[in-house]
């Protein structure tokens, strides 16, 4: 009799879990025909959504950086100390707690951009430096005390740059697009940097252990402060040259402070 009923549970398990299969099937099916469905409605929309992603990508990164970083504030290591070294240069860090991405110090993990974003389709190096500032975050004071550590990521597609803007909330609205210098000069829709495109973020801005590039860059408080439409701003994509670079996304750089100084 117990042999008989152990069976029968055992037919009814076998039951239920091949209904539960069933079900999970049929949601997948569903699941694959709207996406199906969604990528066939027109490429304006897809491309929207392709966007969004990248956006949400794109952003995600330097924020765990950051977080990285508030770890080694707490643990004592000051802003100033702080160098972004990838794992083939650790054997140059100061200290090893000093490296964002040193199992020792942040442990931070140090990536590339995918290449969709990038004007150019390859992958994207970011820079990590001390040498810029944005206007109103933190201290405006003639002094690098005043320098704002940031991560920015150099050529990013314009439709990319767009809709992180509008994501982030920085907006010429109420500002005719083409308005002038200050606003969006060459009228691609991305808001101009107030910064001069010989000033662009390069590898050999990065905050690192060596040379000129250990601690806090130089004053930034004129040449190199992001302002118009980015006051008070602490992420947004900026365009660095307002004026002769209307069709080349290699000028629009999106950027996120790490340290408000």
């Amino acid at each position: 009799m117990n042999k008989k009923r152990k069976q029968m549970n055992r037919i009814r398990e076998s039951g239920n879990v091949l209904f539960l299969i069933l079900i999970a099937v049929a949601l997948f099916a569903a699941l694959s025909y709207a996406v199906t469905q969604s990528s066939r409605t027109g490429g304006g929309a897809s491309d929207g959504e392709q966007n969004l992603i990248n956006s949400a990508q794109i952003t995600q990164y330097p924020a765990s950086v950051r977080t990285a970083i508030v770890r080694m504030i707490i643990d004592g290591v000051s802003d100033s100390q702080l160098e972004f070294n990838g794992p083939p240069d650790f054997g140059s860090l100061s200290q090893d707690r000093f490296g964002v991405f040193h199992p020792t110090g942040g442990g931070a993990t140090r990536v590339t951009s995918p290449p969709e974003v990038m004007a150019d389709g390859l992958q994207g190096d970011w820079i990590f430096t001390s040498d810029f500032a944005i206007n109103q975050i933190g201290t405006s004071v003639a002094a690098n005390t005043g320098n704002d550590v940031i991560a920015f990521l150099v050529g990013v597609t314009e439709s990319v740059c767009e809709r992180l803007n509008i994501e982030l909330g920085v907006t010429t609205a109420g500002v005719a697009i083409g308005g002038g210098a200050g606003q969006d000069a060459d009228g691609d829709g991305v808001p101009d940097a107030g910064i001069v495109i010989a000033n662009i973020p390069v590898v050999g801005d990065e905050m690192g252990s060596v040379g000129p590039n250990l601690g806090i860059g130089p004053d930034a408080s004129a040449a190199r402060r992001l302002t118009n439409f980015f006051d008070g701003q602490p992420f947004g994509c900026a365009d660095f040259d307002s004026t002769t670079n209307a069709a080349d996304d290699s000028d629009l750089v999106y950027y996120h402070v790490l340290i408000e100084r």
